[in-house]
């Protein structure tokens, strides 16, 4: 029998693939955009007595109300719209605001501008080729507003026109802001979903290291409950290899029952004593012998790496699983880049603890010095020996969640090489007094 390799998930396309944004919120701006204009048009007709068309306008507006009934009775309203789904819903309603902007005056009318509205919800939840062709077809609705379209309804007798020029610059405005208003969104959306990868990496990484922290206690709490079968088994078969006759051939089957079970106590022993030890070391470790068990991992890679200590008197720590994977990382990045050493650097004293790492390395570069802590941003090439630019932006935010503050630079010349110092509080990271 021939096995075949799963084949890879299809790409989501334009018709297929889902946005960021559920029908509800579209139809939830939706009715904030009906409720808007129908007291515009209302106020503009009955309480500053202007004329205008009335009629056609309240008809366009009935027909997002209709548009709104129907996708509410459709009973999609908690699903994720699909991408051509929201972006025809937004193409609709640029469309429905040109149709009532031309009875009410064309690009003369002041609320010319919410043209800008629909396309930065597109630039947020679309990809952006979607998005520039929603923005071509809102420009292209205000170049038609700017030739079809009536008056502009004024409360004195005549009508009020406003120079070419002005309504061209107009244009150039809506045009200009839809430019940068897309951009902007499309932007802050980008790296809000960065930031949300990011920090589901750091939380995976996080659950991993509590986990591995775990395993101790649970080797023992396995060995206890193990311990009272197991003592049953040990007995019984004692009891019944004393019951037969010396020379029944089973006797040596209870003796190798009986060995065997003993052994399994003795490995159990084991385990609730190693378990035991374990919660010791979770708990608290000095703090040297805490950095040289981050660091030894990365010993022998190339740089050599020193630890130095400078206190006042004997220290422990709280040994978190934060702090072990961050500064591993930060020492693994250090032996990176390091031509032949790392020191890492441990003082404290009565108000606070420190640990400095520092390489004799190029340092970091100037255009990524000023963004460090960023997700995505490596000074390494993408690949095997490269990667994502995680690291640092993990080991940045474990850190800060134990109460670390974090400081970066490179030293000052004519040395070269680069220093991450973090600094806690004492009381953040020292271990209780047993």
């Amino acid at each position: 029998m021939t096995s075949t390799a799963p084949s890879p998930a299809p790409i989501p396309t334009f018709w297929t693939g889902a946005s960021r944004v559920r029908i509800r919120t579209l139809i939830l701006l939706r009715w904030l955009a009906v409720l808007g204009q129908t007291i515009a048009v209302l106020f503009v007709r009955y309480v500053l007595d202007v004329d205008f068309p009335l009629a056609p306008a309240l008809a366009l507006i009935g027909v997002s109300v209709a548009l709104n009934v129907m996708l509410t009775l459709s009973g999609r309203q908690n699903e994720l719209a699909k991408e051509w789904e929201a972006a025809a819903q937004l193409t609709y309603d640029v469309v429905q605001l040109a149709a009532l902007l031309a009875l009410t005056g064309g690009l003369q009318n002041p609320f010319v501008f919410l043209f800008i509205a629909p396309v930065a919800v597109s630039a947020t939840i679309l990809r952006p080729s979607v998005t520039a062709i929603l923005a071509a077809i809102t420009f292209a609705c205000v170049g038609v507003i700017a030739v079809w379209r009536l008056p502009l309804p004024w409360p004195v007798d005549g009508v009020f026109e406003l120079p070419a020029l002005y309504q061209t610059g107009i244009a150039a405005a809506v045009l200009v802001g839809l430019g940068f208003t897309s951009v902007y969104a499309w932007r802050v959306a980008a790296e809000e979903e960065r930031l949300n990868i990011a920090l589901a990496a750091v939380q995976a990484v996080l659950s991993r290291e509590q986990t591995l922290s775990a395993l101790g206690g649970l080797a023992a709490a396995a060995a206890h409950e193990l311990g009272t079968p197991l003592a049953t088994i040990h007995l019984v078969a004692k009891e019944l290899g004393r019951s037969v006759p010396a020379d029944d051939p089973r006797v040596e089957d209870f003796a190798l029952l009986v060995s065997q079970s003993e052994r399994c106590r003795a490995i159990l022993g084991q385990l609730s004593a190693k378990g035991e030890n374990a919660d010791v070391m979770v708990a608290r470790a000095p703090i040297r012998a805490l950095i040289e068990e981050v660091a030894e991992p990365h010993r022998g890679l190339g740089a050599e790496i020193v630890i130095n200590t400078d206190g006042d008197g004997p220290i422990e720590i709280r040994r978190m699983p934060e702090i072990v994977h961050a500064l591993g990382g930060i020492i693994e990045n250090a032996v990176g880049f390091a031509e032949t050493r790392v020191t890492v650097d441990l003082r404290w004293n009565a108000a606070e603890v420190e640990v400095n790492v520092h390489d004799d390395g190029p340092g970091f570069a100037p255009g990524i010095l000023s963004r460090l802590g960023e997700p995505y941003l490596t000074e390494r090439d993408a690949g095997p020996a490269g990667g994502l630019g995680l690291g640092f932006f993990i080991s940045k935010t474990l850190l800060e969640r134990t109460g670390a503050k974090l400081v970066v630079k490179n030293k000052t010349p004519p040395a070269h090489g680069a220093i991450v110092r973090a600094v806690w509080p004492r009381a953040e990271i020292e271990a209780p007094p047993l």
